[in-house]
Order: structure tokens, then C-alpha cells, then sequence
């Protein structure tokens, strides 16, 4: 891979990179974001998906998974200062890689008989890219995301999903009142109030799953339009984190189903 220093943070490249970190706005704009750490890119470049650009450190670039990466990967690398990249980075405790990506684009219309995982204004990237690879690994390929949650394509909910992303189909600011209606498959919410117990439902068929806000919950119009599911807990707590409680559900049916 041919190497190239960068040194002024004032750099172009380096200010579309910052750009595409910190602006969601700037991301849909340009139709990039930024995978950090090389095990996202591994697993990128292994969906036989292309890099446009990495930046890492001068220490990084002896690192074994960059000899991997190079395998799959012709373009340039951007080298920058150690300060630079703690500057730029959203973690700072991983191996110094930030590769700049197109954005997928959702060109399938939603599957109205399919699993399907519905976040409704999940706002904390971590929950988010938890609940995407909790789903993904029980199987459910459809993620949706109303109006107000975590950008699915930031680079924090990018890294909490560790690489799940780039088996799912995504989709966006979607209005629940636009879809719930369409789906030919029961609906469930989680909720503690008004609500039957998990283990009582039959989920060997397919599925929606809608979550709620940290906070909040789920609205008024999620209840209405679904059935009410809770989480025994004998332990009295009040409620579970979202990712949790998300994975807790899904993992239910992945045990019913085999």
C-alpha cells in the first residue's frame, strides 16, 4: 500500500475525515462514514465491499491486520501524527485505523412477512449497534429506525455493532404510521405496563419487534398498534437497558425455533 503523510490538520482530506466523524448531516451529504479499528474494516472488505481511503499512525502500519487489509486494498494510506489521531478518533483504545466508506443504500422495499427489528428513538449508540448485532446473530435481517434514534451509520453505533451492519438491510427515518399497518406478521412492544409475559407467546413465526426509547419507551401509537410484551423479573428491578431487553426477546425466539 503506497503511504502518504499527512501533517496539517487543516489538510482537506483531513477535514472531509472529521466531517464524516462528527456531522451526520455531512455523512448523508457526502454518502460516506468512517469505520474505525481494523477488525470493522476485515469485515468489511470480507462482504467483498470497497475502502476509499485509511488513515492510521506511522506505529500502526506494522500491524499484522494492515497486511491483511493490503491484500484486498490498493489505494493510498493516509499517515498522521499520533496527536492527530487520538484528536480525530471517536475511541482512542483501538489499533489506529479510520477507513473512509461509501454508505449502502436500502434499494429493497421492506419485507412486510419478514423478521423484522423496529427502533423507535433509541438514542444511545451503544444500545443501537448492541441491539444490530444481537439481531443479527439471531437471525433477524431487517432493521428499521424512526425519526430520532442514533444515525445507524455513525461510527460510534458502527462499532458497537462490531460488523453486524453489513449482513442487515437498513432502513431510516421511517414514520411508524407508514408501516405497522402493512405488516402481514404479529407485532410486539415491550412494555411493563398492560403487558403479557414473554414466555407466553408463541414466536415460531415470523416477527416484528418494536423498542423504545431509553426514557421513554415506546409511544402511544407503538401500544395501540402492537401487542405488549414483558420480561419476568423476580429480581424486582424496574426495567432492563434496551439492548437487553432487545436481546433477551430475540434470543426467546431463536429457543422456540430450534
Amino acid at each position: 500500500m503506497p503511504t502518504i503523510f499527512l501533517e496539517s490538520k487543516d489538510n482537506p482530506k483531513i477535514k472531509h475525515l472529521r466531517g464524516l466523524i462528527e456531522q451526520n448531516s455531512y455523512r448523508k451529504k457526502q454518502g460516506q462514514t468512517v469505520l474505525e479499528g481494523t477488525h470493522l474494516c476485515l469485515a468489511w472488505l470480507a462482504e467483498d465491499r470497497k475502502i476509499k481511503s485509511i488513515f492510521t499512525t506511522e506505529q500502526a502500519l506494522s500491524h499484522p491486520d494492515f497486511d491483511r487489509i493490503a491484500e484486498q486494498y490498493q489505494g493510498a494510506v493516509f499517515v498522521i501524527s499520533e496527536s492527530l489521531y487520538k484528536d480525530l478518533s471517536t475511541l482512542g483504545t483501538t489499533l489506529a485505523c479510520l477507513a473512509i466508506v461509501d454508505l449502502p443504500s436500502s434499494r429493497n422495499a421492506l419485507d412486510f412477512t419478514a423478521d423484522t427489528l423496529i427502533l423507535e428513538n433509541i438514542q444511545d449508540p451503544g444500545n443501537v449497534g448492541t441491539l444490530l448485532r444481537s439481531a443479527a446473530a439471531a437471525g433477524i435481517h431487517q432493521i428499521v429506525c424512526t425519526k430520532g434514534s442514533a444515525s445507524l451509520w455513525s461510527p460510534r453505533v458502527l462499532r458497537a455493532g462490531m460488523g453486524a451492519h453489513f449482513s442487515l438491510h437498513t432502513y431510516e427515518n421511517v414514520a411508524l404510521e407508514d408501516i405497522l399497518s402493512q405488516f402481514k406478521i404479529p407485532v410486539y412492544v415491550t412494555s411493563s405496563h398492560e403487558s403479557e409475559s414473554l414466555y407466553t407467546k408463541d414466536l415460531t413465526q415470523a416477527c416484528v419487534w418494536i423498542l423504545g426509547n431509553e426514557g421513554q419507551g415506546v409511544s402511544e401509537y407503538a401500544l395501540a398498534h402492537a401487542q405488549a410484551v414483558s420480561i419476568p423479573q423476580p429480581g424486582g428491578q424496574e426495567s432492563l437497558n434496551v439492548a437487553i431487553a432487545g436481546s433477551v426477546c430475540f434470543f426467546e425466539m431463536v429457543r422456540q425455533r430450534l
